[in-house]
């Protein structure tokens, strides 16, 4: 098992690193546990700038993907439970504001299916 992440002009750096290592840790092809690069490792390797580098991994790190041991280094968390749990509570606060607002189950359904067709451009 090995890192793999490729850099083009689609998105910004900073984001393809981001989404490319939360793909490969949510689907098991970066095991939990597993230990990633240097920050400055990973810039050389990958031809960016430290600070890009950096700022993908403080996104990862805030989203629950990795976590920072120190000097010990930076490694793949259990992030499938706490992307879940976040998920849970967000959906749990929704329900709870559209039922103040007065709108019905269909309503508050609707309303989500289409921001979820806007978050993914489906």
């Amino acid at each position: 098992m090995s890192l793999k992440i490729r850099i083009d002009d689609s998105a910004p750096p900073y984001e393809q690193v981001r989404a490319q290592i939360s793909e490969q840790a949510r689907s098991g092809a970066l095991p939990v546990g597993y230990r990633l690069p240097t920050v400055r490792g990973l810039a050389e390797s990958l031809g960016l700038a430290v600070n890009t580098v950096a700022k993908a991994y403080r996104a990862l790190e805030g989203d629950g993907v990795i976590e920072t041991r120190g000097r010990n280094g930076t490694f793949v968390a259990a992030a499938g439970s706490a992307a879940a749990r976040e998920a849970s509570s967000a959906a749990q606060a929704y329900a709870d504001r559209v039922r103040r607002l007065g709108l019905d189950e269909g309503a508050a359904l609707d309303a989500v299916r289409d921001a979820l067709r806007a978050a993914y451009g489906d």
